[in-house]
């Protein structure tokens, strides 16, 4: 008996593939139109690829598949983000060098891509920690620091002491390193800094010529923060030639200023701050060094505050107003100070009502003593000898106070950014040196001809416990010259961070071997942009952020020929852990609703398998009964003990069950329930499949595979098919249609005589979705050239539009019988009906009685009206 069996299938047309280079780009045949599909490469872990991964993966198969077979020179390669800080730990523990580490977790990563058969271009690999590609990034940091976008700041950040690095404040939760757990203290260091907030506007600007997710947009537009206002100067009491800076959003307000907040970190904090004041200072300062910018700013927290014992001048009313400290304000936003009105900003009346600050009405309309009023109004205790805003709407007011700052000399209208500049440097040992020397004169670039600089060879990998990195331990290393003069120069010992590598791996795709610059620039001209990026959303921040910016950078350099790197963005959805069941007993040992269950319910937990339960409506209940249970799915985790390895999955099912499961589990963007159950019913479908085609007796090809002329059904079941697929592909519903694939397949099975030339076609069309499988049964139909760049099949509409019709007949309005009419004569009422009363269902009640009445609606109905 034979039966199908994806484990002998599916590595014989892997290893054809490799060995044919089947899906090698070819870049010399420009008059094809170009399409390039990339994915968001991953970090080779040494846990390998979880389920989530080829989610997407498969997603950018099938377009790429389903684009070389509509006539598209398709780009579809893989790679590797290869720095980053796992490796290093492992190194610190075992003394492992990270680069064995990672060609180790490369080598298990590319197994496992390759075994789901996806249609890489295996020759375009490229691995960030490969010299050949780091000299590149190199370089364009090299640009950067030519065009004043690199530059050295003493910046407060994020310092991990066990780690021995700084992190990101997206690394950092609840005062803890998202890696490890451990403490996070805020600490100023010398570090290299890139000048993003200079292409702001642009960034900002650019989004509106992309198809992305709107949320996307949305979370980069608020990233980027634009917001216009004015900057104001606030004088300082007994401090001269001094002031506090402050950007404001409402300038309308500054009659009703009753304090300033400072950021523990400004450099006016000790200044202002009296000898009384001292020890609670810096106390707080020191405990506001333990919490990362997102506790300091979450708004639900309770605020906390130290006042300084100085005083500021308002311009405005000329009153003393006192400075406080609070973490709330960030050195990183804006000038590091704000200017509070408490009766306009719910933060700030709610700090003002618990540390007893004035609060004053600037803008009518609300009751100030129970809440901040944020509403339009007019301006309202708003006047001084030269200026009145009294009466004037908010927009109004706003002109008014700016042009008077202005003429003052003590502000001005301005724009403002909540993006701040990037921080660039990692004290770490695994990551890009960065191709500068410091001289006596100060940091210097390397010459282009120096590189790639490489990593030192080294005995230990732990941080060097001063901040400086691992690599700060190597004096021979250290210890250089300037190749221009000759003096002694040191290297920097900071790394890039794993962001440098991933910020422009796109575009060394396009010629990994190019020796002249980091890409072809004929080449480039070719390919660019990326017409379609998958990944996770994970990424809709930083990742694409960063990569926007170096990339127009890049543009200005006129290393690349457009202004944005990805045109479409499609986002897939987190495929979270199976379905755990709970089940709850009283204390009789009763089951109970879980409906019904609150916090003084006293219940015991019992956990339930698949087969115990049961889908009614919306919800899940107990097998047999109606008791509600809990059913939910949590996020894959090795602590939860429910991540999926695909291998296992593969060596079960086979990979085209796993690359189906993947993509009819629902619509690509939503979050989903893994469900091994979902995976045995598409492998139930592939063995169908294979049954259409091959006789499970004698293993050939069945006998009802033959060549004869379709039937006009025939031809209909398929160009409805080809239709829904081709559209749903374009439109990324990969789940409805294997729907319809399905459907197809369960209609063939029926047909006596299955024409080889409508099966040919099922196979091009599934061949995206299940490639090893197509590729076997293509090969059975006596095809002996590999299916990727046949021809997708072209739908007809003509194929779709029926010669017949059917009508349901009715007696005394209820169906007694159907007829089928050629669409000739289906409007035709003595042809229909004359049909009608001789079909013999319907003629039995017409000989039993007296047909009184005949009703007829074309295309409708067709009703009998018998007396009797």
């Amino acid at each position: 008996m034979s039966e199908y069996n994806p484990a002998s299938i599916e590595p014989k047309w892997q290893k054809f593939w490799s060995e044919n280079k089947t899906f090698k780009t070819d870049d010399t045949d420009k008059s094809k139109p170009k399409y390039y599909v990339l994915d968001m490469f991953p970090y080779p872990s040494g846990a390998g690829l979880h389920v989530g991964h080829p989610e997407g993966y498969t997603a950018t198969d099938i377009i790429a598949r389903y684009k070389r077979m509509n006539g598209f020179n398709v780009l579809h390669p893989m790679g590797w983000d290869a720095f980053g800080l796992p490796a290093e730990q492992y190194a610190v523990k075992t003394g492992t060098h990270p680069k064995i580490t990672t060609e180790r977790n490369i080598e298990g990563f590319r197994r496992q891509l390759q075994a789901l058969g996806f249609s890489y271009d295996w020759d375009r690999e490229v691995n960030t920690t490969d010299p050949a590609y780091f000299k590149w990034t190199q370089w364009i940091f090299l640009k950067l620091y030519e065009k004043g976008l690199a530059y050295q700041a003493d910046v407060p950040v994020n310092w991990c002491p066990e780690l021995g690095t700084v992190l990101a404040n997206e690394e950092v939760i609840d005062g803890k390193s998202e890696v490890g757990g451990f403490p996070v203290v805020r600490k100023p260091m010398r570090q290299w800094m890139l000048k993003i907030t200079a292409y702001a506007e642009r960034l900002l600007n650019d989004l509106e010529m992309l198809d992305w997710p709107e949320s996307i947009k949305e979370m980069q537009r608020n990233w980027i923060g634009k917001s216009t206002g004015a900057d104001i100067s606030f004088s300082l009491v007994g401090i001269d030639n001094k002031t506090i800076d402050v950007f404001t959003t409402r300038p309308d307000t500054l009659f009703g200023a009753t304090y300033m907040v400072l950021s523990p970190e400004h450099p006016l904090v000790e200044e202002l701050t009296t000898s009384e004041q001292k020890n609670e200072v810096e106390a707080y300062i020191e405990k506001a060094a333990l919490k990362s910018d997102l506790d300091r700013t979450d708004l639900n927290k309770d605020k906390t505050g130290v006042f300084t014992g100085g005083f500021a001048i308002n311009p405005a009313t000329g009153n003393q107003i006192p400075v406080w400290v609070a973490d709330y304000v960030l050195m990183s936003y804006g000038t590091g100070a704000i200017m509070a009105v408490p009766g306009h900003d719910e933060r700030d009346w709610e700090f003002a009502k618990k540390f007893g600050i004035e609060i004053v009405e600037v803008i009518e309309g609300g009751d100030i003593n129970a809440e901040a009023f944020t509403g339009d109004g007019v301006c309202v205790n708003s006047s001084n000898s030269e200026v009145s805003l009294d009466d004037l709407s908010v927009s109004d007011a706003k002109k008014t106070i700016i042009n008077w700052l202005e003429e003052k000399g003590i502000g001005s209208g301005s724009i403002n950014y909540k993006l701040r500049d990037w921080l660039f440097s990692r004290q770490r040992y695994w990551g890009e040196p960065f191709p500068i020397i410091h001289t006596e004169d100060g940091p210097k670039p390397l010459p282009t001809s120096e590189l790639p600089i490489e990593l030192p060879e080294v005995k230990q990998y732990k941080p060097s416990g001063t901040g400086e990195s691992p690599l700060a331990t190597i004096e021979e290393w250290v210890q250089t010259t300037d190749p221009e003069t000759g003096k002694p120069a040191r290297r920097e010992t900071n790394t890039m961070p794993q962001w440098a590598g991933s910020c422009w791996y796109y575009l060394r795709y396009i010629d990994p071997d190019y020796t002249l610059g980091p890409v072809d620039p004929e080449k480039e001209k070719y390919w660019m942009p990326v017409d379609l990026y998958v990944g996770g959303a994970e990424h809709a921040v930083l990742h694409l952020l960063y990569a926007r910016f170096w990339h127009k950078v890049l543009y200005d350099c006129g290393v690349v020929s457009t202004p944005e790197p990805f045109m479409k963005l499609v986002n897939q959805g987190m495929i979270l852990g199976e379905m755990e069941f709970t089940a709850f007993k009283n204390t009789a040992g009763d089951y109970v609703d879980a409906r019904e269950i609150d916090e003084n319910t006293e219940v015991e937990s019992v956990k339930l398998t698949e087969d115990q339960v049961e889908k009614k409506g919306d919800r899940f209940v107990l097998k047999g009964t109606d008791t509600g249970i809990d059913a939910r799915s949590f996020k894959m985790s090795k602590s939860r003990g429910n991540v999926i390895n695909p291998d296992d999955v593969v060596e079960k099912y086979g990979a085209d069950a796993l690359r189906l499961y993947e993509m009819f589990m629902g619509p690509l963007e939503q979050v989903k329930p893994w469900s091994m159950s979902g995976v045995e019913g598409v492998n139930r479908f592939l063995k169908r499949v294979y049954r259409t085609f091959i006789d499970d007796k004698t293993g050939k090809l069945h006998d009802a595979v033959k060549e004869a002329e379709p039937s006009k059904a025939q031809l209909k079941a398929l160009h409805e098919t080809i239709k829904k697929v081709s559209e749903d592909i374009d439109g990324f519903r990969f789940n409805t249609a294997i729907s319809a694939l399905m459907i197809f397949n369960n209609e063939a099975m029926r047909w006596d005589v299955r024409p080889v030339s409508i099966m040919k076609d099922f196979l091009l069309i599934l061949n995206p979705f299940a490639p090893h499988l197509a590729e076997e049964l293509w090969q059975a139909l006596g095809n002996e050239q590999t299916m990727s760049y046949e021809k997708w099949p072209v739908f007809e509409a003509k194929y779709l539009v029926a010669d017949e019709m059917t009508y349901a007949v009715q007696v005394n309005g209820k169906v007694r019988g159907q007829i089928t009419v050629s669409m000739d004569d289906h409007k035709n009422k003595d042809v229909v009906l004359g049909l009608a009363k001789a079909e013999p269902s319907v003629r039995r009640y017409l000989d039993a009685g007296t047909l009184i009445k005949e009703i007829f609606v074309p295309g409708k109905i067709v009703n009998l009206v018998v007396k009797g």
